[in-house]
């Protein structure tokens, strides 16, 4: 059998009206696809260089919004509508039922108790003592592999170096903090740099090394990106009004900590990477609006969810998410319409990654809080019923 034919490509000027529109006739004339929608767009075909290789078009992806939304952060404060890409009939309906009740309760307070962004190089030897020699080296020689590795980067910091010897090897992460931009690309450079350095200095013998060794996880889950972040860590909580609570959702605190003391359990069964309802739903449709790298959903969703009675009878619920990865500059966040849905909340440009991460906490929050109060009031499969159901 052989090969189709290459995708075309106008090397003086690939990301060109002209090169997208030959590259839809050839799908065309492939598949006997046609790309009508797909080759309806409002965007200038240059824009998208250095996102997506052999653009032919756009996938257009309904976005409603959610809210109004209170919020009270340290970076996000006021009331904000949240951009929601999604197929999912009743999710953002869902969020915004989530959002009434935590702001008639006096709304959202979101911190970020710390962010940061890994490489995780390898180094190996002939023994294990000549690894914690390595281990203690780097600690007395961080000040000039700091200076390696921020020379590569305006923005990045190198915070600290953390290593674990394994056998004749020496794991290793790079945590640095990375500004408004998610880091992944900064910190394989700055790293690289740093690590080129260290080969060069080092009086011992490394035996071998890569950049990467994979406990940085990056775009997988682990428990280690729970114990230490990777992007930011992010506390949604609220205090709900009971008399809201009832009024609006038709469940009651008492019973909506009797569910989370159950499906605790349930997620320990499952080796659950989250253990509330879905944080990836609300997540994964603001990474998409917004021009997030929707890969990093997977370690974003991670995080634990707590619910408790207030002495006076009222719903303490709270979300911690240790590694939500945003960035409200670079990578895709440029793009028109993924600009439209961050400057929408005032999250576009220079210090606004924090903002981001409050809001999307924020969000987590809200939709939990909904999710469980309708699998309480038992109305979770009438309101899919009635709002999500879009069948061929």
């Amino acid at each position: 059998m052989s090969l189709r034919k290459p995708i075309p490509r106008l090397k003086e000027d690939n990301y060109s009206e002209a090169a997208a529109k030959q590259r839809r006739e050839f799908i065309e004339a492939e598949t006997g696809v046609s790309l009508k929608h797909t080759g309806h767009y409002s965007i200038d075909p240059k824009v998208v260089e250095g996102n997506a290789e052999n653009f032919i078009g756009v996938v257009q992806m309904p976005v409603g919004v959610a809210g109004p939304y209170l919020i009270n952060g340290e970076h996000a404060q006021g009331v904000f509508y949240v951009p929601m890409a999604t197929t999912e009939g009743t999710l953002i309906a869902s969020y915004s039922r989530g959002m009434r009740v935590i702001s008639e309760s006096g709304g959202a307070t979101v911190t970020v108790t710390g962010e940061s962004m890994q490489r995780a190089p390898l180094f190996e030897f002939a023994s294990a003592r000549e690894a914690l020699h390595f281990s203690q080296w780097l600690e007395r020689e961080l000040p000039a592999i700091r200076a390696q590795a921020e020379s590569t980067t305006a923005i990045g910091k190198l915070q600290h170096i953390q290593s674990w010897v394994i056998a004749n090897k020496l794991f290793t992460r790079f945590n640095y903090s990375t500004g408004d931009a998610a880091g992944q690309n900064m910190t394989g450079k700055a790293t690289h740099k740093a690590c080129q350095w260290i080969l060069g200095n080092y009086p011992g013998v490394i035996e071998n090394f890569s950049l990467s060794c994979g406990i940085e996880t990056d775009k997988k889950h682990s428990h280690m990106n729970l114990l230490h972040s990777r992007g930011k860590k992010v506390v949604a909580e609220a205090t709900i009004s009971k008399d809201v609570l009832k009024d609006l959702m038709r469940a009651d605190p008492e019973r909506m900590v009797r569910l989370r003391q159950r499906t605790i359990l349930g997620a320990i069964l499952a080796g659950s990477a989250y253990n509330g309802p879905h944080s990836a739903n609300g997540i994964a449709s603001m990474f998409i609006a917004t021009g997030q790298d929707e890969a990093n959903v997977v370690e974003s969703h991670t995080g634990i969810a707590f619910m408790d009675l207030t002495p006076a009878g009222d719903l303490y619920y709270s979300v911690t998410l240790p590694s939500i990865i945003c960035a409200s500059y670079g990578g895709g966040t440029g793009l028109p319409t993924q600009r439209e849905c961050l400057e929408m909340m005032d999250c576009y440009g220079q210090d606004k990654a924090r903002k981001l991460a409050e809001i999307i906490g924020a969000t987590v929050l809200a939709g939990d809080l909904s999710l469980a109060a309708a699998i309480v009031s038992d109305e979770w499969v009438s309101s899919h019923d009635q709002l999500g159901r879009n069948r061929p």
